[in-house]
């Protein structure tokens, strides 16, 4: 199969993926009609890729793209997923999904929830949704390139968050992405931050 891989040149999912399908070619650029057209690509895999799919590139991969998202959906949709399933104290974990136009929107392949204690930092525990997503897609690959894959709705509710969100809850992050999470959790509590409503 010819398959289409938004994200990083060093991916582990990257080389995995070069080594079973017939072609694989790599980008983390924006879709253009043009770059699609002729390529005849069988599937599209998202992990990790900065660009929003507009309606017209996701024409040529019906039913056959898909993304990786580090949280447990619908919570935590969209930026900084890791950092928000603390400050929201909302279910951790990974995501498969069939891409949408929406932001991490789309119907749900398979997804796991993960343990994150606050042992770690942010940083650490990012490290750890990731070798958890990598794995999960790794064990369902052929199922999905076969579109032998459950699908489901997202459930209603969850939580979406954008960059610019980050600014709100930065002067929480004494270390950047390596403060601890003992004291993320603890600096919540100092502020009495309180979660946000559900997004409806």
């Amino acid at each position: 199969m010819r398959v289409l891989f938004l994200g990083l040149p060093d991916s582990p999912l990257l080389g995995f993926l070069e080594e079973r399908e017939e072609f694989v070619e790599q980008t983390m650029e924006p879709l253009t009609l043009s770059f699609l057209d002729g390529k005849n690509f069988g599937f599209l895999v998202s992990y990790r890729y900065r660009h929003i799919l507009k309606r017209e590139a996701l024409n040529f991969f019906p039913d056959a793209a898909i993304n990786l998202h580090p949280s447990l959906l619908p919570w935590n949709r969209g930026a900084d997923s890791n950092l928000w399933s603390f400050i929201d104290d909302t279910p951790k974990g990974v995501t498969i999904h069939h891409l949408d136009e929406g932001v991490d929107s789309g119907d749900i392949i398979v997804q796991k929830e993960v343990d994150l204690d606050e042992d770690g930092t942010l940083a650490s525990s990012y490290e750890k949704l990731q070798k958890e997503i990598q794995s999960l897609f790794m064990q369902n690959w052929e199922k999905m390139r076969r579109g032998n894959c459950d699908r489901r709705m997202q459930p209603s509710g969850g939580s979406c968050h954008r960059l610019k969100d980050r600014e709100k809850v930065s002067h929480l992050l004494t270390e950047g992405w390596n403060t601890s999470l003992r004291a993320l959790v603890h600096g919540l509590r100092e502020a009495g931050l309180e979660p946000p409503a559900e997004a409806p």
